[in-house]
């Protein structure tokens, strides 16, 4: 009787909707879709073989040494670091997959920055804008992170740039809620100082607001970071190059070794850049 009670309203075609729809997304939006494939394609590709292949092992690990000895205030520590890991995944055969992957985390926390940012600052000033994209940003955050494969896949195919779709969704939420919330921290006394000095709403956006609210925008963005850099095996089942390949691929052949090797890379990629996003927030 219960049950009968629970089958009364016939099944609802969500399924068969949303089919319909990313179709209709898929055929109207061809325009857009393509050209983004193609174009933005090439453009990481260049990134990846062209420009940072082409950068000699060496010379890019006593960079990334230099940097990060600056970075972190002249210590030794990072730099160190940076040098023996880096050499240890070039040692491994993977400097290529390492490009690949950097590519990738680049470019989809670059994008998720220059999007987030901008949607934070609206959300901070409309109560509106706030109330409609706090819910998005929910479903966003807690949609596994294997379902936005399926609508990279759908628009772009396989590839790179699918792989960086799915990275900029799953990525973008934490800029967008810490520029929010650092902004709508930023003391009222300073923003009433500033209005009595007749600042305008862009002087005080960019002279008060923002500077004040950047140690938290700064871990915004390093989540963001990290989110992206945690997709990337994920965005290697839709054909993405890089580390995460090389693990897929061992764990499909049940291969324990080069699949710990290729996770040691992304561990010391991992730290390396959550290093210099933190060192980047301290206040010097």
């Amino acid at each position: 009787m219960l049950n009968n009670l629970l089958d009364f309203v016939p099944k609802i075609p969500i399924s068969e909707a949303t089919q319909r729809f990313t179709r209709w997304l898929t055929d109207t939006f061809a325009f857009l879709f393509d050209p983004i494939k193609e174009y933005f394609g090439d453009f990481m590709e260049f990134v990846s073989e062209d420009l940072l292949m082409n950068i000699p092992p060496v010379i890019f690990i006593l960079i990334v040494a230099i940097l990060a000895f600056f970075i972190t205030g002249k210590k030794f520590g990072l730099a160190a670091f940076s040098i023996v890991g880096l050499w240890l995944i070039y040692n491994q055969g993977h400097w290529e997959d390492l490009m690949n992957t950097v590519t990738l985390v680049i470019l989809a926390s670059l994008l998720s920055i220059i999007i987030g940012v901008p949607i934070g600052i609206l959300m901070s000033k409309s109560k509106i804008a706030n109330a409609v994209i706090t819910p998005i940003l929910d479903f966003m955050q807690t949609m596994p992170a294997f379902v936005y494969l399926i609508p990279a896949v759908a628009f772009f195919g396989i590839g790179m740039v699918p792989g960086v779709f799915a990275s900029l969704i799953f990525a973008t939420p934490p800029t967008v809620r810490f520029t929010n919330l650092g902004i709508r921290q930023v003391s009222k006394d300073l923003i009433e100082a500033a209005d009595a000095f007749g600042s305008t709403g862009a002087q005080k956006l960019f002279k008060v607001e923002l500077p004040m609210a950047r140690p938290t925008i700064m871990a915004g963005i390093n989540q963001t970071v990290m989110l992206a850099l945690s997709m990337v095996v994920i965005a290697s089942m839709i054909g993405a190059p890089g580390l995460g390949k090389e693990v897929l691929s061992s764990l499909q052949r049940a291969q324990v070794g080069p699949g710990f090797v290729a996770g040691i890379g992304i561990v010391i990629l991992a730290i390396i850049i959550d290093r210099f996003t933190q060192n980047m927030n301290k206040k010097k």
